[in-house]
């Protein structure tokens, strides 16, 4: 922005009305503001067609994890797949009661396997944590809850009572 040079300066003093007009005249052009705010609404579409990303297609935050789901399901069904046709690829000169023996094995060993995880995690939400304590005289009980807060990139943890 262009300022005027600043006027010569007088040879006498100036009055106070025009001190005072000066002053204000100074304020005036150290408050002018320099940037400029647009406030109106954005379009909520451009004219440019939208056109196919790579990767998944977008679906909602359900359809993803189903989606993630069913991939490490079909992970773990290849290899008993493959487990499987391996047994009985090795078992295939043989008469069909061994050959359907072969054939639940490492089915079997899946459902074992499904079935002691899930007996490990019954026993973790039926722990028991009562506890009794017993005491002769004065006894003080001081129950504080810690709330702990971690954010950021860099941890800032901040602990409250």
């Amino acid at each position: 922005m262009n300022r005027p040079d600043p006027p010569a300066p007088a040879s006498r003093p100036l009055s106070t009305a025009e001190a005072e007009l000066r002053a204000r005249q100074l304020i005036n052009e150290a408050y002018t503001p320099t940037s400029h705010r647009d406030d109106s609404p954005l379009p909520a579409y451009g004219p440019t067609p939208p056109i196919a990303q790579p990767g998944r297609p977008p679906m909602s935050q359900k359809a993803t994890d189903a989606s993630a789901l069913m991939l490490t399901g079909s992970v773990a069904a290849l290899s008993v797949g493959g487990a499987t046709s391996l047994v009985l690829y090795t078992l295939g000169q043989v008469d069909p009661v061994t050959l359907a023996v072969g054939a639940a094995g490492p089915v079997t060993l899946v459902l074992a396997a499904g079935s002691l995880l899930r007996s490990l995690g019954r026993a973790k939400a039926d722990a028991h944590t009562e506890h009794h304590h017993h005491y002769k005289g004065p006894v003080h009980q001081d129950h504080r809850t810690s709330r702990t807060t971690i954010r950021g990139v860099w941890a800032k943890t901040t602990n409250q009572q």
